[in-house]
């Protein structure tokens, strides 16, 4: 049995993103642990979770209320980012390609809302 969420390629997109961040968020110092690291990973994974809330038995009204909440949250792993890049916590090169990967994942939620609402 699959659920309507996990054929969504925005949400496959956004879970490899989760990881990719749970992974950065290793190398964070022990200081940021209660700070900076558990807001970023929170936001990366509250994307993933309001795709998937969204999607299953709603409304396309409501989907696309969830759908906001995730692009909310994308915006916000965003401002972490800058953050984790200005305390030099972040290489300028993993930036970039967290930067663009999370683009694009915007850009899929964006598209997915379109549709739902045309």
């Amino acid at each position: 049995m699959s659920f309507k969420f996990e054929e969504l390629k925005v949400w496959q997109r956004a879970l490899d993103f989760s990881v990719k961040i749970h992974e950065l968020t290793l190398y964070f110092p022990k200081d940021e642990l209660y700070v900076l690291t558990s807001q970023i990973k929170r936001a990366a994974d509250s994307i993933v979770l309001n795709i998937a809330e969204g999607s299953t038995g709603q409304t396309n009204p409501e989907f696309n209320k969830f759908l906001s909440y995730a692009l909310r949250s994308g915006i916000e792993v965003v401002a972490c980012l800058h953050i984790a890049k200005k305390r030099n916590l972040i290489a300028d090169a993993n930036f970039t390609v967290l930067y663009s990967e999370l683009e694009i994942i915007i850009k899929m939620i964006q598209a997915l809302r379109k549709t739902i609402n045309s």
